[in-house]
């Protein structure tokens, strides 16, 4: 399958056939590389890593898949970047495009990734917009053929605020990959009706399905996954929090959550977790809430059927997968 030169924005533009490939590429460089298979072939490359928003593993992914690649990376951050503020988005990846090879982008709005893969004329990778992430999904996809031995028919529940990139790009792939996708929280924070109805028509071709409820026993009921994520996104105000904790405790992934669900199940999160009072911000929710745990307590999180740091390792071999097979 040839994916030379493609933008890897969302898994919209992506069939079921490509997007099988990537994982099932991911899973062969992954066996590589625990093998100590080099895999060098775009030795002499160069790409741009642009980070308005920070992250650990999506960094360190970008970076090590890049090594492993034979390419240099050049990290961006907002301080030592004109993006958006002295020059446009649009300027700014014509002067990368002849510069780099690649480009990654982890910011806010989608649209400024579009722009960069407009305008640059190299591929160009969402590394996180507050639409959509797929360089997560793909790794969360890799994970669970992992542990299930397949995708398709897979009972995928997410719990807490479906609204953004997760719930959005779950439901993308869950109604591309013939997988049942449930969202299981308040009405108010249901996605958006119109990709609703996009994945709806997705589902009639991949034989999946989408359901919406706010009852947890109902919702979780022999479920395969379990998945949440925090319940304020970055670059929210703070003064969120008190109306997220309101609505959402309910839907916080507890033991009584995963036994409903059934034995086989296995719990998942994208990372970091609000899981103990270990993280400057947890300290903060105790202070001010008086909760010890967020979105999943420490038991599920610590429990063997979390698969949380499978998810994050596979982060590089999915990103590495991308990158192997768009690059020109």
């Amino acid at each position: 399958m040839d994916l030379k030169g493609r933008n890897f924005l969302t898994l919209l533009d992506f069939t079921p056939e490509e997007i099988e490939y990537l994982v099932d590429l991911a899973a062969e460089l992954k066996d590589k590389k625990k093998k100590g298979i080099p895999v060098d072939i775009h030795k002499g490359k160069s790409i741009a890593l642009i980070f308005e928003k920070t992250s650990t593993r999506t960094r360190c992914s970008f970076e090590i898949a890049a090594y492993d690649l034979g390419m240099h990376a050049t990290y961006l951050d907002p301080s030592s970047s004109q993006i958006g503020k002295k020059e446009s988005i649009a300027d700014t990846a014509r002067v990368l495009g002849r510069m780099f090879d690649g480009i990654e982008y982890r910011g806010y709005g989608q649209e400024k990734v579009e722009a960069l893969a407009k305008y640059s004329g190299v591929p160009v990778w969402n590394g996180l917009t507050n639409e959509f992430h797929p360089t997560q999904l793909l790794a969360d996809m890799l994970t669970i053929k992992e542990h299930f031995g397949r995708i398709k028919g897979i009972r995928f529940v997410y719990m807490g605020d479906a609204r953004y990139n997760m719930g959005n790009s779950i439901m993308i792939a869950c109604a591309k990959m013939g997988m049942h996708f449930t969202a299981c929280t308040s009405k108010k924070y249901y996605p958006d009706p119109e990709l609703v109805k996009k994945c709806e028509e997705f589902c009639k071709e991949s034989g999946g399905s989408i359901t919406f409820t706010e009852d947890v026993t109902e919702g979780t009921k022999d479920a395969d996954v379990i998945y949440t994520d925090v319940w304020v996104s970055m670059g929210e105000a703070p003064e969120v929090w008190e109306e997220r904790i309101n609505d959402l405790l309910p839907y916080r992934v507890t033991s009584e959550v995963m036994k409903n669900a059934g034995e086989g199940a296995v719990f998942m999160h994208c990372l970091p977790a609000f899981h103990d009072l270990n993280t400057g911000v947890g300290k903060e929710i105790k202070a001010k809430f008086g909760l010890n745990e967020m979105e999943v307590t420490d038991e599920v999180f610590e429990s063997s059927q979390s698969v949380v740091f499978d998810e994050a390792e596979n982060r590089m071999h999915t990103i590495k997968a991308v990158m192997y097979a768009t690059m020109k």
